[in-house]
């Protein structure tokens, strides 16, 4: 049973309707809201169980303001790519000029989100080279690529969580990835250790849209029957 206050909502209708909110209300957000949020996040699964997460929920209204600054930079740079690229296929115009006109308003408006969460992580421990057995130590670049590559995949499940958590909660929320084109910056602000990296920023708050339902590519477009090209019949 839901708790008093909060939407009756099943998974399936979350994760139908979990629309990218990228406008919000200034209005404050529940301290308990927000541990709710988190405490979803660290339910996800991570590779080896490291759980090597970490998460910066920013309040202050001045490091707010100052992240927001450094966003906006970072999202000059976005800006002049989804010029260059232009509007995918899938999108009609005016899906596509949504997308660009409630992108440009956060990126102008990031830093006014009463909350704004990081979720970073720890890199990954290696052993030593020479732990390992000699055919595997030969390959040892490999490795380090392999542990470089996967990195997301023990972060991205706790953001999808949140994402989720935020729509059962109903609250606004979108993974935004543009800060990590200045990450220095954002690691120099909030006192970010170098050997943590941030994978998104989120901002979280009351919408002023509304959530779903969603428009997706058809699934015949992106399914393949046990090779690639083969149509799933």
């Amino acid at each position: 049973m839901p708790e008093p206050g909060l939407p009756d909502i099943g998974l399936f209708e979350a994760i139908y309707s979990a629309r990218s909110i990228r406008r919000l209300k200034p209005d404050p957000v529940p301290e308990e809201l927000i541990t709710r949020i988190l405490d979803a996040a660290i339910r996800a699964p991570s590779g080896g169980n490291a759980q090597s997460w970490a998460f910066i929920v920013v309040r202050d209204p001045d490091l707010r303001r100052q992240l927001g600054i450094i966003y906006r930079k970072a999202s000059d740079i976005a800006e002049a790519v989804y010029a260059a690229r232009g509007r995918p296929p899938h999108l009609t115009e005016r899906q596509y000029a949504r997308l660009m006109a409630t992108g440009k308003y956060l990126w102008d408006h990031m830093g006014e989100a009463p909350v704004l969460i990081l979720p970073c992580s720890y890199r990954p421990a290696l052993p030593r080279p020479e732990a390992l057995p000699l055919h595997i130590a030969a390959e040892w670049e490999g490795e380090v690529a392999y542990a470089e590559r996967i990195r997301g995949a023990s972060i991205y499940p706790a953001v999808q969580n949140m994402l989720l958590a935020c729509r059962a909660l109903g609250l606004g929320t979108v993974i935004t990835t543009n800060h990590v084109r200045c990450e220095d910056e954002v690691k120099a602000l909030l006192g970010i250790p170098d050997e943590v990296s941030t994978w998104a920023l989120m901002p979280v708050g009351w919408p002023i849209d509304k959530f779903g339902p969603l428009t997706r590519r058809p699934l015949n477009e992106v399914i393949h029957a046990d090779h690639w090209g083969a149509a799933l019949n």
